[in-house]
């Protein structure tokens, strides 16, 4: 069983993720994927995350050999970068049983058929979500947090759309469309995970 979830930024998508892996016993992949990848092509991880979050269509300061920061406008490691995606996590696929989060794995893994949830949830619901992990002296305003939902969710959607047929969000290009507006998650995990094995059997 693949599992992959894509989601708008603070609907709780990774923590669905991450609870649906432990209740099904099944393998979790995320921010791993990004020191992989990291590691991959020798490149920082910050940046590696960068790119997988805007689609690679910024401009960027990165570090290239982990010790010397260059600028570029065009940055040739980008492509570096999501080549390694796409080989790291069509090994991952291959090996089965695993939960990966992000990284447009609903696209990449489209051939090995996965089970593909799209998590979203409205601006009220992920602004109160994104308080709720707030750091000690952070703290970002109501409009501060929607121009974040809208440049964050904006590279996904570059990035899917690059690799994907269809646009990331449109409800065809998924088996479940899930909306956490108001949903303490940890509740619906044992459903979510049964209603999954159900559909895949």
């Amino acid at each position: 069983m693949i599992i992959t979830v894509s989601r708008q930024f603070g609907s709780g998508g990774r923590e669905v993720g991450k609870r649906l892996a432990d209740e099904l016993g099944l393998q979790y992949y995320d921010k791993e994927l990004v020191t992989e990848i990291a590691e991959h092509t020798d490149l920082n991880e910050g940046y590696v995350s960068s790119v997988l979050e805007s689609g690679g269509f910024r401009n960027y300061a990165f570090t290239f050999g982990r010790s010397m920061p260059l600028v570029s406008a065009t940055p040739a490691p980008v492509t570096d970068v999501l080549v390694a995606q796409q080989k790291i996590i069509k090994a991952v696929g291959a090996k089965g049983n695993c939960v990966i989060v992000g990284r447009s794995a609903d696209v990449i893994l489209k051939e090995m058929k996965p089970f593909r949830i799209f998590v979203y949830a409205d601006n009220a619901s992920k602004i109160a979500r994104c308080r709720a992990r707030e750091h000690d002296g952070e703290h970002y305003t109501d409009k501060q947090m929607l121009r974040r939902f809208k440049e964050i969710d904006g590279g996904r959607k570059k990035l899917h759309d690059l690799l994907g047929t269809l646009p990331w969000g449109d409800k065809n290009g998924y088996e479940l469309m899930l909306n956490t507006t108001n949903v303490n998650i940890k509740s619906i995990i044992p459903a979510l995970a049964q209603y999954i094995k159900s559909a895949t059997m």
